[in-house]
């Protein structure tokens, strides 16, 4: 086992799954230790991410742990061996770091469901409604700064462009397409880039009008990226300092069951297309 001094969040979410494992087994730490031949202390490393962990020895907690779902398993060690340095570290010393972890995620991602009240999805934005909405940004942002995050919003929008796209479900409120970001030429330009976006046999945009009436979960805001298995899907929630990630699992089942009833109140693909082609000719 190796130090890693800076992990990244798919290995901090490995740790934390088999921190899980270990606890649903009723094990402590020592005794988990005591029974691999090895120390309190570097079984604990390893449930911190400040450790690297094998493939056989992902395979040996699962033994001593009992685990009986082989997918959950094999998608950790999947998880411990990957090597890929993402794109998103070219701007590790220009954001937070929470935005490149949500960067990992996402790239790593086999579906992805977002709902907005107020705002277009990130990977729907045209650079130039990015931009406003980073303008707004509390505490104000200097111009380089918004530079940096336009980009990297820009950048990650390419998982919908890339080779076996991972499918994109996007539920958002007529409230969010009606604000007018940057003023009605952006604003009728970020609409037609949804109609155009929308096109995409893996991409549906689907829109909750106004008539909708009152909606669950106090309409916030919610990024869903699912993982290999069920297991270790992510749900993100965006707040004033930056995303949060949630992955517990009676947690997820709650976020699962919400962006399932927004969507059962949003209007068909169809109609969602012609509200917002209507709308983009009524600027």
């Amino acid at each position: 086992m190796t130090a890693r001094p800076a992990p990244t969040a798919r290995r901090i979410r490995l740790a934390a799954e088999l921190r899980k494992m270990r606890e649903r087994a009723g094990m402590t730490s020592t005794e988990a230790a005591r029974a691999l031949g090895t120390s309190q202390g570097q079984l604990s490393n390893v449930e911190v991410a400040r450790f690297g962990v094998s493939p056989d020895r992902i395979r040996s907690l699962a033994r001593l742990y009992s685990c009986p779902d082989q997918a959950f398993v094999e998608a950790l060690v999947e998880m411990a061996t990957d090597k890929t340095r993402g794109w998103w570290e070219a701007f590790r010393e220009t954001l937070p770091s929470r935005l490149l972890d949500l960067a990992e995620i996402e790239h790593h991602g086999t579906r992805l469901h977002a709902a907005h009240s107020m705002h277009i999805p990130g990977l729907l934005q045209t650079v130039d409604h990015a931009r406003e909405i980073c303008r707004q940004a509390v505490p104000e942002m200097s111009p380089p700064e918004i530079e940096h995050r336009v980009s990297f919003r820009v950048k990650r929008q390419a998982v919908l462009y890339r080779d076996q796209p991972a499918p994109y479900r996007a539920v958002i409120h007529e409230a969010a397409l009606r604000m007018k970001f940057g003023g009605p030429d952006v604003t009728r330009t970020q609409l037609h880039h949804l109609l155009k976006v929308s096109d995409h046999d893996h991409v549906s945009i689907r829109v909750i009008p106004f008539d909708a009436g009152s909606l669950p979960g106090s309409g916030q805001s919610v990024y869903f990226v699912s993982g290999p298995v069920p297991a270790l899907d992510t749900a993100q929630l965006d707040q004033s300092h930056g995303p949060v990630f949630i992955d517990a699992e009676a947690q997820l089942g709650q976020y699962r069951l919400l962006l399932d009833r927004l969507e059962s109140a949003s209007l068909s693909h169809a109609d969602s297309q012609d509200l917002i082609h209507n709308l983009a000719q009524h600027l």
